[in-house]
């Protein structure tokens, strides 16, 4: 594929798209590229990608405990890394795209990362050395755990697939967006509907990973689970490679990561010179608000008096620098690239208080599941695999998006005279208040499940299966689905609507490492917790039953209601960017509002 035409501005009359190319470099026709059909066959190979990354890690826990013969708390931890590594990766695979490859480059190549990893997973799965002998069925000789050479292509196999997850995952959603032309009001409607798709399918996929593909790993096997995996995503790579000449591709125009280390370097380097009281003697650029269209790619932002140590990097350094007036990289940026890091800085300490959300929501794909392993499982004679209990988290998501809309927003606008009903920071409180709920219901659930193991004497039988109904955890699940049906949209919405329009793509990339450093930050208390309490009388026990799992739930609920405190002086702190610049007298630009609604 030709990128040499992209240097020069394409000719546009209404055919061609003014900032757009085909497959060989030249300007994207209106007619030929672009539109449903090719966001169509984009969009299949985030379902895959989603079926995959799920399907793998909401069962994995029995398979590293039922196969591998690891601990709980290892078991815990490995799921926990596994899904804190996909989301963080998707920061490189974002800086990839947007500095180098470009979404389309980096779609095909981590879609392929993605495939290579699951397949050597599958394999694992297949060749019996990689994996210990099963335990004996009279329970005389102890179950032999995995060794370090079988440990190793497990973690291979995982940490190459979360490589492919972030990669893709980063540039799935924008190159579908390229596909539509923001500044054509019918492209624009395709490109909100696109968005709404979108989070359908990838629930839809992630539907298909809790219960078809589960009851396939725990019935049929592992071997066969993993293998539709791996052909699911050469699948989506073949049929999204298929649709190259239908494409619309855009140069890639850097990473904010850059700017943001440009003006922190900058200002560090210029860290002695005094910041000037008068802000008109900062530097600033006309040139540098217009993209290669002539189109406005930065709003100018004002001068603000927050962190102005930030500002020594707009200060024009004449006497020491060589006479340097103009935008020089690592030593001058311009005053609006210093107030885009300042807007981001701002929006650290919401972006700190939502972690702990994930922290919570990380339990539900690990402890909530070996709880359920040794629960009744039936409906009658159906017995429901432990892992597909998650399908009432993502069944309660599907319900509370559109409840939400129909019956509590429209009561939200009247009440709180907001014509969005809840604010993105509301959606968010609301969000970190179930997660607290949901882990005092999870504590009590987990003491009755105790209580009805000693009283049965399945104390020391960890592996028999107690008449205590499964169903009992579903409340758990419930107020964790729900709160992140609040959590994602408000914190979606936030970093739509508060990231500067010059660092759009930081959005993504701040949203989803508060997703990683949530499940990292489980690993971190899981650990610390499993050597404060020790062998003698550990919360986190191989032995559920001999455990105390219910007081790592009330250290989580503590921990977050701790949070809710902290969060809530954040928000009461942070004042919206729409609002500040009104103060100021300036109006959020068109194409802002439209990609916050979008």
């Amino acid at each position: 594929m030709s990128f040499s035409a992209m240097g020069t501005l394409p000719t546009t009359q209404g055919k061609t798209i003014p900032d757009a190319w085909d497959y060989k470099g030249r300007p994207a026709e209106r007619s030929k590229t672009g539109g449903w059909i090719a966001a169509a066959m984009i969009l299949g190979g985030e379902v895959m990608e989603r079926l995959t990354t799920l399907g793998i890690a909401v069962n994995l826990v029995t398979y590293l405990t039922g196969t591998m013969h690891l601990g709980n708390a290892v078991s815990a931890n490995v799921v926990t890394n596994f899904l804190g590594t996909s989301f963080m990766l998707c920061l490189l695979g974002g800086f990839l795209a947007d500095t180098f490859l470009g979404r389309y480059l980096n779609i095909a190549v981590f879609a392929a990362v993605q495939a290579t990893g699951v397949t050597i997973l599958t394999i694992s799965t297949i060749i019996p050395s990689l994996h210990p002998p099963k335990c004996s069925e009279d329970h005389t000789a102890p179950c032999v755990q995995a060794d370090s050479n079988q440990l190793t292509v497990l973690y291979l196999a995982l940490y190459v697939t979360a490589l492919g997850t972030g990669g893709l995952k980063s540039s799935v959603s924008g190159f579908g967006s390229d596909q539509f032309d923001d500044s054509d009001d019918e492209e624009k409607k395709g490109m909100i509907k696109f968005f709404d798709w979108f989070y359908f399918f990838v629930s839809i996929g992630s539907l298909a990973a809790v219960t078809a593909l589960v009851y396939i790993q725990d019935n049929v096997g592992r071997i066969w689970g993993y293998g539709i995996c791996a052909c699911a995503i050469v699948f989506a790579l073949v049929v999204f490679l298929l649709g190259t000449k239908k494409y619309r591709f855009k140069k890639p125009v850097g990473s904010p990561l850059t700017q943001i280390a440009e003006v922190v370097v900058a200002a560090w380097r210029k860290r002695h010179l005094q910041v000037p009281s008068d802000s008109s003697l900062l530097f600033d650029d006309d040139d540098g608000m217009l993209d290669e269209s002539g189109k406005t790619k930065k709003q100018r932002l004002p001068h603000s008096e927050q962190f102005r140590f930030l500002d020594r990097a707009a200060i024009k350094d004449t006497e020491n620098a060589g006479g340097i007036t103009k935008k020089k990289k690592w030593y001058l940026t311009t005053l609006t690239d210093v107030e885009e890091v300042k807007q981001i800085v701002r929006m650290l300490p919401i972006w700190a208080t939502t972690i702990m959300f994930w922290s919570i929501h990380a339990q539900m794909t690990t402890f909530s599941v070996s709880q359920a392993t040794t629960m009744n499982c039936h409906i009658g004679s159906f017995e429901i695999p432990a892992a597909s209990m998650t399908v009432f988290l993502i069944g309660t998501i599907l319900l509370t998006v559109p409840f939400y809309d129909r019956f509590i927003a429209p009561v939200a606008k009247k009440v709180l005279k907001n014509p969005q009903g809840f604010t993105p920071l509301q959606r968010v409180g609301v969000g970190l208040v179930l997660s607290v709920i949901s882990m005092v219901a999870a504590a009590v659930v987990e003491l009755k499940r105790l209580r009805f193991a000693e009283s049965h004497g399945f104390i020391d039988t960890p592996k028999a299966k107690m008449s205590l109904s499964v169903f009992w955890l579903v409340p758990q699940f419930f107020f964790v689905g729900s709160g992140e049906a609040f959590m994602y949209m408000g914190q979606l919405d936030f970093f739509l609507r508060e990231c500067p329009k010059g660092m759009k793509t930081m959005s993504t990339g701040l949203f989803l490492s508060t997703l990683s450093l949530g499940f990292f930050f489980s690993s971190l208390l899981v650990t610390i917790v499993n050597k404060l309490t020790g062998p003698s009388q550990p919360w986190i026990a191989d032995n559920l039953n001999r455990g105390r799992l219910h007081d790592f739930y009330w250290l989580l609920a503590i921990l977050s209601a701790i949070n809710v405190v902290i969060y809530l002086g954040c928000a009461k702190w942070y004042v919206y960017k729409e609002k500040r610049l009104a103060e100021q007298g300036i109006e959020l630009e068109e194409t802002d509002v439209a990609t916050f609604h979008a």
